[in-house]
């Protein structure tokens, strides 16, 4: 294999994975001969028409794994062969909830008589359940790893997992003794029956708010952040009279500027749950090809070779090949969402007129997240009017324009659950 700055993937006639190159006038000829065909854009990818050989390298990957952005090197012992940053979606959390509101709303209104159960709970009946938020990042991991060992012909895989001490975290944050041995056994919690219960003692069965003033003696726990956005951690709920709660969400009082939602550790709850489950569920897929590695090992590699911190350039740590020849270019991968199953707006109009929330599959023949072309330039619609003008953006965001006539724009490829496109070195945060 040539070197060079960009590679192209190739696949034998049987759909196994070869060697890439950078030969790219000889892909041209092959293309324009049909002896090959074009089977994926980005990153661009061939299949061979005619029978070869399939002798490859050694080609080490390495996954460093996160709760928003998952970073990818596979390099041989010399060259990086493929470079790429992955996000994650971090709107299933909002999407639940609002769905549960809807869900309760829609009981309430038909089925009144009806009494709730709580035996019929997904993580009752399922042993290893995931909450969903956990469940479709873990599937992303696997899914990035399954994508490339369709191009190149991986022979390792290494990821690295991190483990957060949850209690340490606190106590340095609330500047109390570290804990150590039995300590882990006796959280702030112990002895209390709910959170409640402990918010209550934790505030001294005192309204934070008004500090008693009001005389009001029913106490609530109020969120400070809501619970679709902060969850119902200790460090979100605050102790509130009747009186002041009632009088805040009427929007006639503020809560005092000291009262602020804790630090969200939401992010390295994350990492401990799927540390041990990401794991065996490769070893299942890819036998003996598996193994893990941590975040000390990887940052000291990094230190000692003198490299920057960025996600790819950790993953090529973790592949154990940290002075291969980078590639001057990387993609930067992110997951969008498959459906919207809602069938309304949650909003009614006047005169009682409830819009639909289904748009059209296609619009002028174009669909949402297709890769098209505009003034010489590829980026995705990420928007769309039924009188035919689109939102097109690239990836990270950035407006190319906001309202894009279907007759000036061309068709690349169309979407899929994963949106790639190609990025400098230059540009990697």
């Amino acid at each position: 294999m040539a070197k060079g700055n960009t590679l192209v993937y190739v696949l034998a006639k049987n759909g196994q994975p070869l060697m890439p190159t950078s030969r790219c006038g000889k892909v041209r000829r092959l293309l324009n001969s049909n002896k090959a065909k074009a089977v994926k854009r980005c990153p661009f990818t061939i299949q061979l028409l005619y029978e070869t050989t399939s002798i490859v390298q050694p080609i080490d990957l390495g996954i460093d794994a996160g709760s928003e952005h998952v970073g990818v090197s596979a390099c041989t012992e010399h060259q990086e062969v493929y470079a790429s940053e992955v996000q994650l979606r971090t709107d299933i959390t909002k999407n639940i909830s609002n769905r549960r509101e809807f869900r309760r709303s829609r009981r309430n209104r038909k089925t009144r008589y009806r009494k709730p159960r709580f035996l019929n709970r997904v993580h009752a009946k399922h042993k290893g359940w995931l909450a969903p938020s956990v469940e479709t990042k873990l599937l992303a991991h696997l899914k990035t790893v399954e994508d490339i060992t369709k191009i190149l012909p991986i022979s390792n895989i290494t990821i690295e997992t991190a483990s957060f001490d949850m209690q340490l975290i606190q106590a340095i944050r609330d500047g109390k003794p570290h804990p150590e041995g039995t300590d882990y056994q006796q959280g702030e919690q112990l002895g209390f029956w709910n959170v409640r219960e402990y918010v209550l003692f934790r505030d001294g069965h005192t309204c934070q708010c008004c500090k008693g003033r009001s005389k009001d003696r029913i106490l609530n726990v109020h969120h400070i952040e809501s619970r679709k956005t902060g969850g119902d951690s200790p460090d979100n709920l605050i102790t509130l009279c009747e009186y002041c709660h009632k009088q805040y969400h009427l929007g006639k009082i503020k809560l005092p500027d000291s009262i602020k939602r804790g630090q969200s550790l939401r992010d390295a709850a994350f990492m401990g749950i799927m540390r041990w489950t990401c794991y065996d569920r490769l070893k299942e897929r890819y036998p003996g090809r598996v193994s893990m590695t941590y975040g000390y090992l990887t940052k000291n590699t990094r230190i000692r070779h003198g490299l920057e911190k960025t996600h790819a350039v950790d993953a090529r740590c973790i592949s154990g090949h940290p002075d291969a020849e980078p590639l001057g270019y990387y993609y930067l991968s992110k997951k969008v969402r498959c459906h919207n199953r809602q069938l309304r707006k949650a909003n009614t109009l006047k005169g009682g007129i409830v819009k639909s929330n289904q748009a059209e599959k296609e619009v002028k023949g174009f669909r949402l997240f297709d890769r098209v072309a505009y003034n010489g330039q590829e980026c995705f619609v990420f928007g769309r009017r039924t009188s035919g003008y689109f939102d097109l953006r690239l990836l990270e965001g950035t407006k190319v324009h906001a309202s894009a006539s279907f007759k000036k724009i061309r068709l690349k490829e169309r979407s899929g659950t994963t949106l790639t496109e190609r990025r400098s070195r230059d540009t990697a945060a």
